[in-house]
């Protein structure tokens, strides 16, 4: 039988990255430690809490969750100006739903993260590739050009960017917002990781109400079983997204659990800097033995193989460590993450002849 799918959708694949069962999983870009044994039990509290109500609808709006997270990010932000979701993913699909659409256009920068086509495709958005330069980078003038010559309604600007891990220069994010007439989104997902000094987009919300900041508790919160994403913006764009949010669409449980990791975020967050050593081990080791890496501000380093990266990748395999293929010839994207997984990772790739 032969469904009516999309036109537009046939012959797509969905997105994701293999769930193998390996001794070492360095492939999605998840924090390697479990949660905290205390974190665990306030968790469980948390729920426990919930469960005799779960015959009531969840608070809609969230309130109590999103004061909290203005609170952890900052920067004067107040929950008015906050919006939670199911993940970053769900709250990007909110704002091309709302902003983007049918005969409007996605502008982003790849490589960069490959769902920000893919949710555009499925919100019947037109996607525009601005593409970075040889090594990666973005400068403001390329990025400019491209937002003067496509016109988007959305652009996409990834900080740390996913597969590269360099934080953008703020530079490039005031002159995309100059020169943009839609909303500007900046991914911070991985936000946390970034190296000593480096600014984050939320400095430059004041006075940007077309500037969205997205960030999840799924990197350095170790919550991505927990499934919560937000973003920042002006009050006007939050009221906005609610014009598509689905009704009660964050639930009891989840709010309460992000609740109370947020409570125990020095705990949860005392992972961070045991994985940027981790990050930075592998970048040296790798640099040393010859290897072309891509500098990082996020948990996971992206390397050049010196030849085929599906062989490379199926060599790692078959030692047990499992790596991610993000489709750029030559290269491979490996997470940080315990010492012992570094040091299979590192045992594991030979020095390049």
């Amino acid at each position: 039988m032969s469904l009516p799918i999309r036109d537009d959708l046939r012959g797509l694949t969905p997105y994701g990255a293999p769930q193998l069962d390996v001794p070492v999983r360095l492939n999605t870009n998840e924090n390697s430690y479990p949660v905290p044994d205390a974190v665990v039990e306030a968790i469980g509290k948390a729920l426990q809490a919930e469960l005799r109500d779960l015959n009531r609808y969840p608070d809609r709006d969230a309130v109590a969750l999103r004061a909290d997270l203005a609170a952890y990010l900052g920067h004067g932000l107040t929950g008015e100006r906050v919006w939670a979701a199911n993940g970053s993913n769900e709250i990007q699909q909110q704002l091309l739903q709302v902003f983007a659409g049918p005969g409007r256009t996605a502008l982003g920068f790849t490589p960069a993260y490959s769902m920000h086509p893919l949710l555009a495709k499925g919100t019947g958005t037109a996607w525009v590739d601005g593409y970075r330069a040889e090594d990666f980078g973005l400068s403001a003038a390329h990025a400019v050009e491209q937002v003067e010559r496509h016109r988007p309604d959305i652009v996409f600007l990834c900080s740390p960017n996913n597969p590269t891990g360099t934080a953008l220069d703020p530079a490039v994010v005031t002159a995309v917002l100059d020169a943009a007439r839609g909303m500007v989104v900046v991914d911070e997902a991985y936000a946390e990781f970034a190296r000593p000094g480096t600014p984050s987009a939320l400095s430059v919300l004041p006075g940007h109400p077309r500037l969205v900041v997205t960030r999840t508790m799924s990197k350095a919160f170790g919550f991505a079983g927990g499934r919560l994403g937000y973003l920042a913006a002006d009050p006007e764009v939050v009221d906005a997204v609610q014009l598509v949010r689905l009704p009660y669409h964050l639930s009891s449980l989840t709010q309460a659990a992000a609740r109370a990791a947020l409570a125990h975020r020095g705990a949860l967050l005392a992972t961070v800097e045991a994985i940027k050593e981790q990050r930075d081990r592998i970048v040296t080791t790798l640099r040393s033995r010859g290897f072309r890496v891509a500098d990082s501000d996020a948990n996971f380093v992206l390397y050049s193989t010196g030849g085929d990266q599906k062989k490379a990748w199926r060599e790692l395999l078959d030692r047990g460590v499992l790596v991610r293929d993000v489709g750029l010839p030559g290269w491979l994207r490996v997470t940080a993450g315990t010492p012992a997984e570094t040091d299979a990772f590192l045992s594991s790739v030979e020095v390049l002849p």
